[in-house]
């Protein structure tokens, strides 16, 4: 009976860290669009090395997930392009993280 309870208590446990990373894994995804959108704005930046290298590490972590939505919602407009995309996005990906964590950690 005590192995039985100590088996659930460390599945339920591996629930929860599993919940945790995956909390963790959307927020930072959250952030990486919004330093994206932001980049967005500013104009063409200087080539440096460095700062070339963490730009094309964001556009490739974050454009599969936001070709998605351009998708289903091009940019609009015609003298000034606006790509709404990464706000549904955003939104669905709080969604996920709304109904996901609760499930998977079991509360």
């Amino acid at each position: 009976m005590i192995e039985l309870v100590s088996g659930f208590l460390e599945y339920a446990s591996v629930r929860v860290d599993i919940a945790f990373y995956l909390d963790k894994l959307i927020w930072i995804y959250t952030i990486l669009i919004f330093i994206k959108i932001i980049l967005s704005w500013v104009p063409k930046i200087p080539y440096n090395r460095s700062l070339y290298a963490i730009l094309q590490f964001i556009n490739d972590v974050t454009e599969p997930y936001l070709r998605i939505f351009r998708r289903l919602l091009p940019p609009v407009g015609e003298r000034f392009r606006m790509d709404l995309s990464p706000l549904i996005a955003i939104f669905v990906l709080i969604l996920a993280r709304s109904f996901l964590i609760p499930v998977i950690a079991g509360g």
